[in-house]
């Protein structure tokens, strides 16, 4: 009875794998996207860090144009981060071993996408060093839809190459 119990382990184990492949990196991109929301990466956080370089990037360069690439800096990381997990969640869909979840990748992901930014924003609106925001959640969508949407452009044009051939 144990050497069957191992071999159904065996045969378990890959899939099991498979699976954390494939999710893994969408789980950790999203605690990542929460830990993120916490009082640690506030504007004042940040700015301990953006600030020092800045200037050493631009050492000529006046307040105002301080706190405008500051906030321009992370809008844009808004994107990013969102990006990324537009891509992950795209990833982890059109990999699964369901059907019906690699046909529907592009509204799953989208769906995880605002999920998580507002689920962010809500979030920080219970942190003292933070505010929640629309135009982040606006951000945030923007940057994991226009990932979604390069991957769907690509694919229905690749489609068409394989057709023609």
């Amino acid at each position: 009875m144990t050497k069957r119990l191992r071999q159904n382990e065996r045969k378990e184990n890959p899939s099991t794998l498979r699976r954390v492949g494939r999710y893994g990196p969408l789980l950790l991109w999203i605690a990542f996207i929460s830990f993120a929301s916490t009082g640690e990466f506030s504007s004042d956080n940040s700015s301990r860090f953006v600030r020092p370089l800045l200037l050493w990037l631009f050492p000529g360069i006046s307040e105002g144009q301080l706190a405008g690439v500051h906030f321009l800096t992370r809008k844009l990381s808004h994107l990013a981060e969102y990006a990324v997990l537009a891509f992950l969640a795209r990833r982890a869909f059109v990999l699964s071993s369901n059907e019906f979840i690699q046909r529907r990748w592009f509204q799953l992901s989208l769906t995880l996408v605002v999920l998580c930014s507002l689920l962010d924003e809500f979030q920080q609106s219970y942190s003292p060093t933070r505010s929640a925001s629309l135009l982040d959640c606006g951000i945030d969508v923007i940057g994991g839809l226009t990932v979604l949407l390069i991957f769907r452009a690509y694919g229905r044009r690749s489609g068409r190459r394989m057709r023609a051939a």
